[in-house]
């Protein structure tokens, strides 16, 4: 009797471990999954930021020198879009909270806390 239940914690306790391992590493794949779709939709952002970069420097080279055709200056139409810039930059610094800061942050606890659909069996 005491040879089986010996026998019976030994595999309890085996099993017990081999649970605790595989849950470790469904953790760990689920942390790599997140953490890839969240690196992917940062990459993303970043090509698009820096398009879009490009696309605002030329744009603004061409009003500049709109403005400059208007006001029979290169410094004050390239003053006047500079202005816009610093204006624009001042009301982002003001409301940064709720304009990035708040939806950067939901966007992460999104991605990581997104409930996963389980394969019917």
């Amino acid at each position: 009797m005491k040879r089986e239940e010996a026998s019976f914690f030994t595999e309890t306790r085996n099993q017990l471990e081999d649970y605790i391992q595989d849950r470790l590493l469904l953790i760990k794949l689920q942390t790599a999954e997140k953490t890839a779709r969240l690196a992917g939709i940062l990459i993303a952002l970043l090509v698009i930021a820096l398009l879009s970069f490009f696309v605002l420097l030329f744009i603004s080279i061409m009003g500049g020198y709109y403005f400059a055709s208007l006001t029979g200056s290169l410094f004050s139409g390239f003053g006047i879009i500079a202005s816009f810039y610093l204006l624009l930059l001042l009301v982002i610094i003001k409301n940064r909270k709720k304009l990035i800061e708040t939806k950067v942050s939901n966007t992460i606890i999104k991605t990581f806390f997104e409930k996963e659909e389980e394969p019917e069996s």
